[in-house]
């Protein structure tokens, strides 16, 4: 790894961060139910981004290898929050919250896997 690729994961993750407190700011103010919202916009949002990336990067020259850095490690690990996806499901499943902990997961699976399907599948 070398300078230019730490700057750019470092900025990319940046963006990617702050994008997620904006997008949880706005679930938290528009959103009144015991729902993950704005996880899962973030995770569906992360997903849509990365899988565009790969999708239309597929054959590129190296030098967009940049752009891929940027947005793929970057953007995407800053705004993805898996890791926080696990820990609302399990406190949704603490709190007796059972179907709401299900919907989250299947939401977020299935939309995620589907935007991976709809942009991939053409990539063959």
């Amino acid at each position: 790894m070398n300078f230019l690729s730490i700057v750019l994961i470092f900025l990319g993750g940046g963006v990617g961060s702050v994008l997620r407190y904006g997008i949880g700011r706005g679930a938290q103010y528009f959103v009144q139910w015991n729902f993950p919202l704005a996880t899962f916009i973030a995770n569906v949002v992360s997903c849509t981004v990365m899988a565009l990336v790969l999708y239309y990067f597929k054959e590129k020259a190296a030098f967009e290898t940049v752009f891929k850095t940027f947005v793929l490690i970057g953007f995407c690990g800053g705004l993805s929050t898996f890791s926080t996806f696990s820990y609302e499901t399990f406190l949704l499943l603490k709190q007796g919250e059972k179907g709401m902990a299900f919907l989250n997961v299947g939401l977020s699976v299935l939309m995620c896997l589907s935007v991976f399907y709809f942009f991939m599948k053409e990539a063959r």
